[in-house]
């Protein structure tokens, strides 16, 4: 962040754009100098500093969600080589809790934003869809530690999963019908029912969980 004399404008312009506080604000940044290595951006390779990371079987995602330009909200598509302080709080903030004075409108909203961002870790080519092959290959990763499942298991439990999710989305599906994906609408049906705050949470940047929204 800037200089003494501009760091308290300049966190409660970021305390605006990103819903936290300015106590937050401050021990965020704290976790950001302490990745970084004190220098004013991050790369992937700072985030191998993150041992709560190493066993995570989607690691590669949680990580390349930081860069993603769509969560960044630079661009509609690829992700970017480094990440500054403010690009690394609006990553921050899709975790954060939602608050009590929140209308029912800004609520939803919320909930929306976060499973958009769920919704790009699965839609890897960015094709507004989540192929079957993207769903496999999501829930092999998370099987992946488990030694009493083996791939074609896995892959067994993704096609089922899929094939629950066109029955969500589209109902009765014809003998030759092919359900091509799940698309955003889709995911937010098969979400609808599904308390998001006790599932998106961020424990690895400090000892307290820090839960997510915009």
């Amino acid at each position: 962040m800037g200089s003494s004399h501009s760091l308290t404008v300049e966190i409660q312009e970021l305390v605006g754009k990103t819903g936290f506080t300015s106590e937050q604000i401050e021990h965020l940044h704290r976790r950001f100098k302490q990745l970084s290595g004190g220098q004013a951006t991050i790369r992937k390779n700072h985030f191998d500093r993150i041992t709560d990371l190493e066993l995570n079987p989607i690691r590669a995602k949680i990580i390349s969600a930081f860069f993603d330009k769509r969560n960044l909200r630079t661009a509609p598509g690829g992700y970017a080589e480094e990440i500054n302080f403010e690009e690394f709080l609006t990553i921050m903030s899709y975790f954060r809790p939602l608050g009590e004075k929140l209308d029912e409108e800004h609520v939803q909203q919320c909930r929306k934003d976060k499973l958009r961002f769920l919704f790009h870790m699965y839609d890897s080519d960015n094709d507004q869809k989540i192929t079957l092959e993207e769903y496999r290959n999501v829930v092999e990763e998370l099987l992946s530690g488990n030694p009493n499942i083996g791939k074609e298991a896995a892959r067994c439990i993704a096609d089922g999963a899929m094939l629950e999710a066109a029955s969500i989305c589209v109902g009765q599906m014809e003998p030759d019908q092919i359900y091509e994906g799940i698309t955003f609408e889709d995911f937010l049906k098969i979400w609808e029912s599904i308390d998001i705050e006790t599932k998106m949470h961020v424990r690895f940047l400090t000892t307290d969980t820090v839960p997510f929204c915009n």
